[in-house]
């Protein structure tokens, strides 16, 4: 089964940056940094700590809008890489149903 992904030229990719760029600055965005919490673990934040995730990422046929991207800290942004949100969820629940549960 093939993966999920378009055939992106650089000229598409470049143009979505420069979207996202563009999106960084506006206060719409400065908003969403003040709330100061990750979109993938719910962690309390600091804004300078937040990046810009793209949901669906530029590199899968993603687009810089306000509806792909979120808030993320660096640990949640960096593992999560180029997943799909049902990528992420998968590896969400591989990580968490092989860690060792607490004895009672």
């Amino acid at each position: 089964m093939k993966p999920f992904a378009y055939d992106l030229n650089e000229a598409d990719i470049k143009r979505e940056r420069r979207k996202a760029r563009e999106l960084r600055a506006t206060q719409w965005w400065q908003r969403r940094l003040a709330k100061e919490v990750c979109h993938y673990c719910g962690r309390a934040t600091l804004p300078n700590d937040l990046t810009m995730d793209h949901v669906v990422p530029i590199a899968r046929g993603g687009k810089s809008t306000k509806g792909n991207v979120a808030a993320a800290c660096k640990e949640c942004n960096n593992a999560k890489k180029q997943l799909l949100p049902m990528e992420w969820e998968q590896y969400l629940s591989q990580i968490y149903n092989a860690k060792p549960r607490a004895e009672k």
